[in-house]
């Protein structure tokens, strides 16, 4: 009887092992080949579930987005305003070795994923589902009194999101403590404190 196989899991299991191969030896030695080694399957193996390389790619991407999605969930359960801000951030910034270790990966995804042949849902793995969390926890912030009620929300908003691009991209380039990832995060919301 032949092996049933969950083709989801596997290609699970397949965006996990670039990840693994990305954060050990780096981007630069990301490849079919080694993705294949890394499961202990022949590199032909990996077709049977996507169509290409850059499948892989965006699947790995995937992936990140659905484990920060996971930790930020059970990371902010129960919290609200202020407190499940900073719970939410404490999961994108680059503030501890898990963090820090995603930066380098997530940044080095950018330049790979900017290359890759264009796809209806090219964009879709790697948006920042959280978004919408912030902005709630935001509109919280300013309901329960612990920002000022003129709080530009959009504008606050988009600067938070640059704040985790730019924090994982500093990190990449200029190591800081993560105190000062943090430092950034509380400059931003300082002038909208009630």
């Amino acid at each position: 009887m032949p092996r049933v196989v969950d083709h989801d899991e596997r290609r699970r299991q397949i965006a996990e092992a670039l990840l693994v191969v990305a954060a050990r030896d780096g981007h630069e030695n990301v490849s079919s080949r080694a993705v294949a080694k890394e499961l202990g399957v022949a590199t032909g193996s990996l077709w049977h579930y996507f169509d290409g390389f850059d499948e892989v790619i965006r699947a790995a991407a995937a992936e990140v987005t659905r484990r920060t999605d996971e930790r930020i969930a059970v990371a902010t359960a129960g919290l609200r305003g202020l407190d499940r801000l900073d719970a939410l951030m404490r999961e994108v910034l680059p503030v501890d070795e898990r963090t820090r270790s995603e930066a380098h990966v997530v940044v080095g995804f950018w330049g790979r994923l900017a290359t890759l042949a264009p796809s209806p849902d090219a964009g879709t793995p790697t948006l920042a589902t959280w978004q919408g969390s912030i902005r709630e926890a935001l509109r919280e912030a300013v309901d329960d009194g612990e920002l000022r009620a003129d709080t530009p929300a959009d504008a606050v908003m988009a600067l938070l999101r640059s704040i985790t691009y730019g924090q994982q991209v500093v990190e990449v380039t200029e190591p800081q403590e993560p105190a000062a990832h943090l430092a950034v995060l509380r400059g931003i919301l300082s002038p909208w404190r009630a």
